[in-house]
């Protein structure tokens, strides 16, 4: 590992970089159909294309680099890194182009490059759990669950299945299940930690409990509901109830009192869009005025690129033995990406025209991916500062 180069190093470092990347090219794709400046060559229509790249391409190589990472911390074994760690960021790279190319080079070679990624990367992660007997395996059998999820979505465009929206279903319902899963972890460790830093020892943020476990069933069978019922009073009324439950939850962790720390804070605001997602995905299904792109938008614009750019800087400076302050350019992303969720959220309701809205979303958003990758090259692709720092 001494003669590896830093940017192989540790699965954070290229999933977090390439990730990023991909999820801005696939942006300023999307951007170009939605002007009519480009035709995908995609099997995939348009907008499926779209929502899979985002989904199954950019969010996956952000989940890829934090396994990776944690997975050394769980099993006190050396991470990937080096050839293998390379091998496994060509097979998500190649998936990629696939996906992009889907048209002439076939569906079924998209689909076998695409779903192999998650099925290497699942048997990858979970031979390290394995090895220790690790307590993590579940978040190893969400990894299978969410190839699984690529898999339909690919069996839908290809007319396999009849519900041609099972697959990104299942995939964002496992993703708000992972963020309520992981968050539920890190963001009342982080915030404890960083109130007890500061002298305050009343109200501190305790370890998940029963409470915890209620919300993330509820949230469970919500998602469920959504997926296999029809929309109605039940399967709304059922996710505004998981959105209820999920507010008191972050209420729980006290985020208020941690916006002198933006690396804290942001986790907590990354987290309040699950809440927000959910409620207005229920008042879609009872038949409320909510159109459900909107709610689906304040899940992924919202929560989980909100989520992934937090964790993403936290760990790398963390990583790479950096102080964990949050600069201006770090701060910057993250008021980008706030800004970008309420401007794609809010687009329907705005008075200027909605292809306006929307680019002026996409902008913001995607000028939090380019800040991010400018800012962050030099933490991801050079040495740690300290010695032996991944």
């Amino acid at each position: 590992m001494a003669k590896t180069i830093p940017f192989l190093r540790g699965g954070f470092r290229p999933f977090f970089f390439c990730g990023a990347a991909w999820g801005l090219v696939a942006l300023v794709l999307w951007i170009a159909v939605l002007a009519g400046l480009f035709t995908l060559p995609s099997a995939f229509d348009a907008l499926a294309w779209h929502r899979h790249e985002m989904l199954f391409g950019f969010v996956g190589a952000v989940i890829a680099g934090f396994l990776l990472t944690a997975i050394p911390n769980w099993t006190g074994r050396l991470p990937i890194a080096g050839p293998p760690l390379a091998s496994l960021v060509g097979l998500w790279f190649a998936g990629r182009i696939a996906m992009l190319f889907s048209a002439p080079l076939g569906g079924f070679t998209a689909a076998l490059l695409d779903v192999g990624f998650y099925g290497v990367l699942a048997l990858v992660a979970a031979r390290e759990v394995l090895a220790t007997k690790n307590r993590n395996l579940p978040i190893v059998g969400l990894v299978i669950l969410f190839g699984t999820a690529n898999a339909l979505d690919h069996a839908a465009s290809a007319g396999l299945i009849g519900n041609s929206d099972l697959g990104w279903m299942l995939g964002l319902s496992l993703i708000v299940l992972l963020i309520s899963l992981i968050g539920g972890r890190i963001i009342p460790s982080f915030t404890r930690n960083w109130m007890v830093k500061q002298g305050m020892s009343a109200g501190l943020p305790t370890q998940p409990g029963r409470f915890d476990l209620a919300v993330i069933m509820v949230t469970a069978i919500a998602l469920l509901g959504w997926i296999a019922a029809p929309p109605g009073i039940v399967s709304g009324g059922l996710l505004i109830i998981a959105a209820i439950f999920q507010a008191i939850r972050l209420g729980r962790w006290g985020g208020a009192r941690t916006t002198p720390d933006p690396l804290v804070l942001i986790l907590h605001v990354g987290y309040a869009w699950i809440p927000v997602g959910l409620a207005l995905l229920g008042v879609s299904l009872i038949g409320g005025p909510i159109p459900r792109s909107l709610a689906m938008h304040a899940l992924t614009a919202g929560a989980m690129t909100t989520m992934i750019l937090a964790v993403m800087t936290r760990a790398s400076l963390g990583h790479t033995g950096r102080a964990l302050r949050a600069n201006t350019a770090t701060v910057a992303i993250y008021a980008l990406v706030t800004l970008g969720a309420v401007l794609r959220i809010s687009a329907p309701l705005q008075p200027t025209d909605y292809q306006v809205a929307v680019e002026l979303a996409g902008l913001a958003w995607g000028a939090a991916l380019s800040l991010f990758l400018i800012a962050y090259a030099p933490v991801l692709w050079r040495p740690g500062l300290e010695r032996g720092a991944a």
